[in-house]
């Protein structure tokens, strides 16, 4: 697991942000946090700083004149939510580079701090078109924008969509769902099989299981059985996903339920 993100926030052409109003931005956007760039003193000289303070966080902002490394998978699964995404991606040229500089933080604090940031850069910036976070997860700006607002919201109501990709699979008579991204966060990824569920019963499931490791960090160890109420049961255990390859999961399974009934 990593104490920070790296994100990338896709420019229709390179531009240089201007740090001055992206604090502004930052400040009315959460205006409970000390947000300014790295010397306040040359706030208005200093535009171009390369460092934004949010609360007591660092966040480095490096533009870069040239469009991200092409990633199909990415783009394969942001699809799903995102269909132009691909089409955003081959046009863009551009991008900026933001991380939290954090140290000794747990990796939600970063989250959030990173992401309030690629918020306000996407109000301060038209030229925005789009964010990938971690090198795993693709979304829109215009959703970023409205998600991002909810950063330093408590749990569970913080953006995890932004973080966690959830992809649906289909295995023999079973349905299942896979998490991408959740593994910065938990150290694993969720699969979950199910002959019992429908499609979205299975997907708010994923939903709620990934934001509740968000929070609390990997508390579910391997054979655990965990269930939302007195009578459900998913047994848990680790392994490698069947879905992608070499990936440690969180395998869930709701086939015992039965047996507690």
């Amino acid at each position: 697991m990593s104490n920070s993100f790296i994100s990338f926030v896709l420019l229709d052409r390179p531009v240089t942000p201007d740090m001055s109003l992206v604090a502004k931005i930052l400040r009315a956007r959460h205006p409970d946090l000390m947000t300014e760039p790295n010397d306040p003193g040359e706030r208005q000289v200093k535009a171009s700083s390369p460092l934004l303070r949010c609360g007591n966080q660092l966040v480095a902002v490096m533009p870069m004149p040239t469009p991200i490394p092409d990633d199909a998978g990415l783009w394969a699964r942001a699809a799903t939510i995102w269909p132009e995404g691909k089409a955003v991606a081959a046009r863009h040229r551009g991008h900026l580079v933001v991380s939290a500089l954090a140290k000794n933080e747990k990796p939600l604090v970063a989250a959030r701090i990173t992401t309030a940031v690629v918020g306000a850069l996407i109000a301060a910036m038209p030229e925005c078109c789009g964010v990938v976070w971690d090198g795993r997860v693709a979304r829109p700006s215009g959703l970023w924008l409205e998600e991002s607002s909810r950063s330093f919201a408590p749990f569970p109501s913080y953006p995890f969509t932004l973080w966690v990709d959830i992809l649906p699979f289909q295995s023999d008579r079973k349905i299942g769902a896979i998490t991408v991204g959740l593994s910065t966060f938990a150290g694993r990824e969720i699969e979950f099989e199910t002959a019992k569920l429908t499609l979205s019963e299975l997907i708010d499931k994923v939903a709620g299981l990934s934001v509740y490791l968000i929070e609390h960090g990997n508390v579910v160890k391997d054979g655990d059985t965990i269930g939302a109420s007195t009578t459900e049961r998913i047994a848990v255990q680790y392994r490698n996903s069947q879905v992608f390859s070499r990936v440690p999961v969180f395998s869930c399974s709701d086939e015992v339920a039965d047996s507690f009934r």
